[in-house]
Parts: structure tokens; sequence; C-alpha cells
């Protein structure tokens, strides 16, 4: 990857991760009265603004988790020598992050028998998610789809830390749908960014 393809990957991203983060923050203004992006209680304008920030932190936070997942992945197959094992690693870290997502988030949010409702989100993660890696797989080859799972799942994951330790639907909505966005458009436009011109 070239310094002027990762520019046009981070502006990309940038502007991506501002736009939905505004479609989302007006959508839950609009719907949820008590919705706040922090402080945001002065005016569309000053809202704008906070909104656009909010969507250029979590840009930058879906770009450090993409590169940190490179550099990771490189590792691991360095370290595992066969692919297969990686594979079943990865498929197995997918498993064990959708089902502490429920788990966590009820023992920390839930009382007795309300664990349905925090299995809302790792489902819609786990669709979207399996959408982004069988659009991958038909971009580029098969052996796509573990890896761009793995990411959708486990990285978008990692990088919304912040949003679920709050109980609180809208923030976490706020948070994830602009993750989602910048992480798939990121493992999507990869393959564009790496591959060599034939001369």
């Amino acid at each position: 990857m070239t310094l002027r393809k990762w520019f046009h990957l981070f502006w990309t991203t940038l502007v991506l991760g501002m736009g939905v983060s505004i479609l989302v923050g007006f959508g839950l203004q609009l719907s949820d009265k008590e919705f706040s992006v922090i402080w945001a209680s002065g005016g569309v304008g000053f809202n704008l603004i906070t909104m656009v920030q909010g969507g250029a932190i979590i840009s930058i936070l879906s770009q450090m988790g993409f590169f940190s997942y490179l550099i990771v992945r490189m590792i691991a197959l360095g370290i595992f020598r066969k692919k297969i094992i990686w594979d079943y690693a990865q498929i197995l870290l997918v498993a064990i992050t959708l089902f502490e997502l429920v788990l966590i988030r009820t023992m920390n949010f839930g009382d007795s028998g309300s664990w349905l409702g925090y299995a809302v989100l790792p489902l819609v993660l786990l669709v979207v998610s399996l959408a982004v890696s069988y659009w991958k797989q038909k971009l580029t080859n098969m052996h796509a789809f573990i890896p761009t799972l793995f990411f959708m799942v486990v990285v978008t994951v990692l990088e919304a830390v912040p949003a679920l330790k709050l109980n609180n639907a809208a923030s976490t909505f706020y948070m994830f749908v602009p993750l989602l966005a910048c992480n798939a458009y990121q493992i999507l436009i990869l393959h564009k960014m790496v591959e060599k011109k034939k001369s």
C-alpha cells in the first residue's frame, strides 16, 4: 500500500464516519428526545459540529482498529504455520466475543432473566458481519470470509467498548452504526488498495 492510497483511505473513511454519525445523530434526536450528543443541547448548529467531531473520532478509532488487526493477522499467520489453525482460532474468538457480549452486559446491567434484550445487538452484529463477509468473499476469494467475519465482529466490539460500558441503547447505536460502516468500507476496499497493477 502506497502513502497516496493510505491517504485516500484515511480521508474517505473519515468523511464516511462523519456522514453516518450526522445521519444517525439527527435520526436519534428526532426519535428520542432525551438523546443528546455529549452536552449537545444548544441548537442545531452546535449539535451538527458535535456530531461531526464524534463521527471523526469514531472513524479514527475504526482506522486504528483496522491497522491493528492487519498487524495482528500478520503476526498470527507467522505464529501458526498452518492457516487452517488460525481460521479455527478466529471462528472460536468470534463465538466467544458474541457470547461474552450478551453475558457481560447481562451481568452488569440486566435483571435476572433479561438476557434476551442483550442478545439483540450481537445478533444484528452477526447478521451484518456475515453479509459483509459474503460480499468480501464475492469481491475477492473464498479465503476472505473468515478474516472478514473476525474483523467485523471481534474488532468492532473492541472498538465499541466505550459505548458498551453504558446501558443506553441510543449511545450504543450512535457508536456502533458508524463503526460498522467504517469497518465494512475499509475491509471491502482493502484488496483494491493492495493489488498490484500488471505491466
